[in-house]
């Protein structure tokens, strides 16, 4: 349940995030490109159309994903089954994949340099640390996010979370270099737009492709390490899930429900 919860964040916030979406995914957006004047109106336009598609489309496939977690938190789950909601909460995330097209080279040399800031930022955060200071950064995210969903941890369940993250196969050296990777391909292929001038649905067709290698990585170690990842963090909710008490377990129905009547007045508002 809590690859659920990470997807979605604090419940209290859905409604107000979700509304305010456009606005916030333009300033975004502008981090990364620096839209001009011209683009600004279509760029605005575009991501509030997206909202209206995500709202009456979307959003009722992910009120039918909660219900079905919800079915699932008051007895014990399988890894299976935790990897059944995870896979369907990719296919979520992965229906709303759009970006602005006509981006001129001063623009693609401002997403070069906020790649940059993001790169530094995530060698400060990850790859200069410790092994030791990398499972406490980790642990603490984890540890977040159980509690917002069950409540307060006991001891053993800390020590099995402590236990999970220390074996962990999560090797952030391995993710940097496919990040950057991911970084220059996007470059390449935005630079390529600008060049072979295509029609709007080959660019789509394009992203699309390029956000579906992003999710399913052609063979090599990346695509290993991702597999190993996503199985590890089934039998990981699995494994918690199945300790939590019963309070603990109404605690994530709740949850749960929250969330549900969160997403059902933001479908009845369109």
């Amino acid at each position: 349940m809590l690859v659920l919860i990470a997807a979605l964040g604090a419940c209290s916030a859905i409604r107000l995030a979700y509304n305010n979406l456009p606005e916030v995914s333009y300033w975004w957006l502008d981090g990364y490109f620096d839209f001009d004047s011209t683009q600004t109106p279509k760029v605005r336009d575009e991501l509030a159309q997206l909202l209206a598609w995500h709202r009456q489309n979307e959003l009722p496939k992910v009120i039918t994903l909660l219900q079905e977690a919800q079915s699932l938190a008051p007895g014990e789950v399988t890894a299976a089954q935790a990897c059944s909601i995870a896979d369907q909460i990719r296919e979520r995330l992965l229906a709303v994949t759009e970006l602005a097209l006509s981006l001129s080279e001063s623009q693609l040399q401002q997403l070069e340099r906020k790649y940059a800031k993001n790169n530094t930022e995530y060698r400060k955060d990850w790859l200069d640390r410790t092994p030791a200071q990398v499972h406490e950064k980790r642990y603490d995210q984890f540890l977040d996010r159980a509690e917002d969903f069950y409540g307060r941890l006991t001891a053993e369940q800390r020590d099995l979370l402590k236990q999970q993250v220390a074996q962990s196969v999560f090797d952030p050296q391995l993710a940097d270099t496919e990040r950057r990777k991911r970084q220059q391909e996007a470059l390449a292929l935005l630079r390529g737009f600008s060049i072979t001038k295509p029609s709007p649905a080959e660019a789509r067709a394009a992203l699309h492709a390029y956000v579906q290698r992003i999710a399913e990585p052609p063979p090599g170690p990346w695509r290993d390490q991702q597999q190993a990842l996503l199985q590890e963090g089934c039998r990981n909710t699995a494994a918690m899930h199945n300790i939590t008490s019963a309070s603990q377990r109404e605690q994530a129905v709740r949850r749960l429900q929250a969330y549900q009547s969160d997403l059902r007045q933001l479908v009845a508002a369109r």
